[in-house]
């Protein structure tokens, strides 16, 4: 699972989404955690691509506003049709893109250390995550509004990195720029065809650059090592 990444470059996330309208205040950050607030792109209500910010972990429409006790930052995209959580905000078409510059993940040592690892791609400084975002009514009225990005099963690069936690050999969903608008506007089986490990065709000398980072990411702080 992606538990934690990285947004630094804010204005060139704002320029890379095309966004429209923008309502998000974020700091930039090198260790973005669950459940806080975090910036995404959705289409509004009429149609304009939108920067708002959202709670990461998804909360089901049904809730009644309280998360549940089971974690939701990841939809897993073998149950997005099929799990209570993911089956709404998927029918009704609720797609979102969370931009980032990188995420991390762990690697178990032969010695049985846990090695943080930063993920980079090449050729994109900000990239996307897929995501899922759902609209839930407290019993005062309010709406809380929160997202979960998309996970797959992992390319080779991720395989060899992330083979620690409950759900190793996975990675998230990224979209590459010109998949943005057929992930928000398009069809559920377009939209279901861009769930792919990136890249297609894996090269990592030239599409993705891993790092070592320094193991003091659980406590909040991260850096390149």
């Amino acid at each position: 699972m992606c538990g934690r990444y990285i947004l630094r470059r804010i204005a060139e996330a704002e320029r890379y989404l095309e966004l429209e309208r923008l309502a998000w205040q974020f700091s930039a950050s090198y260790n973005i955690a669950p459940t806080q607030e975090v910036p995404v792109a959705r289409l509004g209500k009429d149609g304009v691509r939108e920067g708002i910010m959202m709670r990461w972990g998804l909360i089901p429409y049904f809730a009644h506003g309280k998360p549940p006790s089971y974690s939701t930052i990841n939809a897993t995209v073998e149950k997005l049709e099929s799990a209570p959580a993911w089956r709404g905000p998927w029918q009704r078409g609720r797609r979102c893109i969370m931009p980032a510059d990188g995420f991390y993940e762990w690697h178990l040592e032969a010695d049985g250390r846990k090695q943080p690892f930063v993920i980079e791609i090449a050729d994109q400084p900000v990239f996307g995550f897929a995501a899922l975002w759902d609209g839930s009514r407290r019993e005062d009225g309010s709406i809380v509004r929160s997202c979960a990005l998309v996970t797959l099963p992992a390319n080779a690069l991720m395989r060899e990195i992330h083979n620690a936690g409950r759900n190793p050999y996975r990675m998230p969903a990224i979209l590459r720029p010109e998949e943005h608008a057929a992930w928000l506007t398009g069809t559920p089986a377009q939209a279901r065809a861009l769930l792919q490990p990136y890249p297609r065709e894996f090269r990592a000398e030239q599409r993705r650059v891993a790092h070592r980072a320094r193991t003091a990411v659980r406590s909040g702080l991260a850096w390149l090592s």
